[in-house]
């Protein structure tokens, strides 16, 4: 008697980067997926459509972007996750898809964190995506009031305001005016259509 040939799992569940079921409940939605990649040093967001032939990226936004609407802190925190989120709506918008279903891939899904506050600003600039209200973070901590109070507090003690805040300092940034600077790139979005 031979012994049957071992059917493998598709490459991509073997390496942990693929859930089929999820991605099929998403796929079943109808909806063009939003999705959000966060690198050490960014957040990626895309809309993207299934097709037979493969995936296609419909609209797609860098945390880095916002850069060019007046954002110069982290590109990788909570308010520049909102940010992000907020560009990609309008940008949404502007390419005629006004719905959309959250992606988060492998992620975990843990309430308040920085992928929430992502959603956040996707549905705060107009996307319509299923979603509870009682996952977002707080208003405080969406647009870095958090971090702005927390350097304020520390600012007296110099050596550890200096290490904690280096990279903001070296580029001549203020943390305790992260929200009014949140507030400014907000509103430069706000005039995109």
């Amino acid at each position: 008697m031979r012994n049957k040939p071992k059917v493998l799992p598709f490459k991509r569940r073997r390496e942990g980067k693929t859930n089929y079921k999820k991605r099929l409940r998403l796929l079943l939605s109808k909806k063009p997926r939003l999705v959000i990649r966060m690198t050490n040093q960014r957040i990626i967001a895309q809309l993207v459509e299934f097709q037979n032939t493969g995936d296609l990226v419909k609209v797609g936004v860098d945390s880095y972007q916002l850069k060019n609407y007046g954002w110069n802190f982290s590109l990788k925190n909570m308010p520049a996750a909102y940010l992000t989120g907020y560009l990609i709506a309008k940008k949404a918008l502007a390419s005629n898809i006004s719905q959309a279903i959250l992606d988060t891939g492998n992620k975990s899904v843990i309430k308040g964190n920085k992928l929430f506050a992502f959603l956040k600003g996707a549905v705060d600039g107009g996307l319509e995506i299923p979603h509870s209200e009682d996952l977002y973070p707080s208003e405080e901590k969406i647009s870095g009031q958090h971090i702005g109070d927390y350097a304020t507090k520390i600012k007296e003690n110099t050596e550890v305001y200096q290490r904690i805040f280096s990279n903001y300092l070296k580029n001549k940034l203020d943390p305790t005016k992260m929200a009014e600077q949140f507030k400014k790139t907000k509103e430069q979005l706000e005039q995109l259509k």
